[in-house]
C-alpha cells in the first residue's frame, strides 16, 4: 500500500526524447570503485552515446580518467552524490529503490519533507 501511494505522487515520465531517438546506442557503465584513476580514458568514454554513472562516482577533478559526460546517474539513496555539480541538468537521475527506508527517502523528497 505504501508503494502504491508513493507511485501516485510521482508524475509519469518516459525516456527523454534524445535518448529515445538514438538508433545505435553504444553504452558504457562507469562505477565508483576508482579503477579508472590514472587510466586517461576520459576522452574515449565521452565518445559513447550513453554514459551511465553509478552511485557517487565523481566526475569533477577526474575528467581525464573518467570523462565528463553523464547521460544517466543510477544510485540508491545513500549512494547518491552529495555535490550538486555531479547532477548535470541534461542527465537523467535514476533512483534505485529496494529497501523500505529507500521508499521513505523518496516520499520525503517528493513531499519536500525532512527525513
Amino acid at each position: 500500500d505504501k508503494l502504491k501511494d508513493l507511485l501516485e505522487l510521482l508524475p509519469e515520465h518516459d525516456l527523454p526524447e534524445d535518448l529515445k531517438s538514438k538508433h545505435c546506442k553504444r553504452c558504457v557503465v562507469v562505477g565508483s570503485g576508482g579503477i579508472l584513476h590514472g587510466s586517461e580514458l576520459g576522452r574515449l568514454l565521452n565518445q559513447f552515446d550513453i554514459v551511465i554513472r553509478l552511485n557517487d562516482a565523481p566526475v569533477q577533478g577526474y575528467t581525464d580518467h573518467v570523462g565528463n559526460k553523464t547521460t544517466i546517474r543510477m544510485t540508491y539513496p545513500e549512494g547518491a552524490p552529495l555535490s550538486e555539480h555531479e547532477y548535470p541538468p541534461a542527465s537523467l537521475f535514476v533512483a534505485v529503490l529496494f529497501k523500505s527506508v529507500d521508499f521513505n527517502w523518496l516520499q520525503a523528497m517528493v513531499k519536500n519533507e525532512t527525513l
